[in-house]
């Protein structure tokens, strides 16, 4: 079977993902690659020839998502982007020809797959946002970014015969043809070894965090920080902090050692210490609901804190209840990624069914 498998570029979280599911399709199938974005780049390294198309971006400053820079970025970058997506999708219809099609939040592959009348299946976990009903504790204070959140989730993967969710937390189910799952797992996480040590990993890549590390130094605790530092080439200590370059096998191993992370509200990191047991202090994105949901669900499951912001008093209140969130931790469970990898057969064929083919 040919499957045409396209992967959103705006957040790493995608890309990784599919990287899994992708290594799982391509031993019985022929899978061909859309991507856009630096998505584009990191499957291309493992997987070979990745066609890439143009996709949206997202404008930061301040740590805060800025809505109307990235309209206008996102305008400026169809005026060549649309055409040649266009000429993309007639190469891919007559040259490849797929049976199938799978969106991890790939706007062009569902519109590919309408098009041409396709079975789609969709793999993501951020329709849960659209697809699941959250109590208004969840939404307080933030009722304007989910409704906007779930028109642009709701348009972006339109149609599918089946909504393949990935989660580490479990809201009930609102609309039909939705199944949810584990969170799916790069292979390097699932061969961690969960060790309890001393430092706290620090993920955060937005700009505008300039204070938080005087907040970190106050604080006391020993950090492994990545991200806030994106032109090193080498380690550089500052009394209890430690920043480092960015390397895969590095921040598995500072991870898996964490005493806790302090991250932001993306999934994929959050995701990764749910299944390692490590506490969280995660600090979302303003102006971007699906992290601001994320860190909500830590919180209300006793895996952490959620904050707007960082400062003492935050700082504080989380590490005194580093024990409490690591005790709620153990009883997470999941068995790798059997369980999704599964379910994702499993709707292939059933929507292979329901086209009659």
């Amino acid at each position: 079977m040919k499957i045409l498998y396209g992967v959103v570029g705006e957040g790493m979280g995608h890309a990784t993902r599919s990287r899994v599911v992708l290594d799982d399709l391509a031993r019985d199938h022929e899978v061909r690659i859309v991507a856009s974005g630096r998505a584009s780049d990191y499957l291309a390294r493992r997987f070979g020839g990745v066609d890439e198309i143009w996709g949206l971006t997202l404008s930061y400053d301040d740590n805060e998502v800025r809505q109307t820079e990235s309209l206008i970025q996102n305008l400026r970058g169809a005026v060549s982007g649309w055409p040649r997506n266009i000429r993309r999708a007639m190469d891919l219809g007559e040259d490849f020809g797929p049976d199938l099609v799978i969106s991890d939040f790939e706007t062009f592959a569902a519109m590919f797959a309408a098009v041409h009348r396709l079975p789609l299946v969709a793999v993501d976990n951020i329709q849960v946002i659209d697809r699941c009903a959250h109590d208004p504790e969840i939404l307080a204070g933030q009722r304007k970014d989910f409704e906007l959140a779930r028109a642009v989730v709701r348009a972006k993967v339109p149609g599918a015969d089946h909504y393949v969710i990935t989660t580490f937390f479990y809201p009930p189910v609102d609309h039909p043809h939705t199944t949810l799952v584990p969170s799916i797992l790069r292979p390097e996480i699932l061969a961690a070894r969960s060790e309890a040590g001393d430092h706290v990993l620090v993920y955060q890549t937005a700009t505008g965090n300039e204070r938080l590390p005087e907040v970190l130094r106050r604080s006391g605790l020993p950090c492994r920080i990545y991200g806030l530092r994106r032109d090193l080439e080498a380690d550089h200590v500052d009394g209890g902090l430690t920043y480092r370059p960015f390397s895969e096998s590095a921040f598995v191993y500072d991870l898996r050692t964490a005493r806790a992370v302090v991250a932001g509200g993306g999934f994929t990191l959050l995701s990764e210490a749910v299944y390692l047991h490590k506490p969280i202090l995660s600090i979302p994105l303003a102006g971007q609901f699906e992290q601001v949901l994320n860190a909500r669900y830590v919180e209300r499951l006793g895996y952490g804190m959620y904050a707007a912001t960082a400062d003492d008093a935050v700082l504080g209140a989380f590490r005194e209840r580093i024990p409490e969130f690591a005790g709620a931790l153990e009883g997470y469970g999941q068995e790798g990624n059997a369980v999704a990898l599964a379910t994702i057969r499993e709707r292939i064929a059933s929507a292979l069914a329901d086209h009659g083919r």
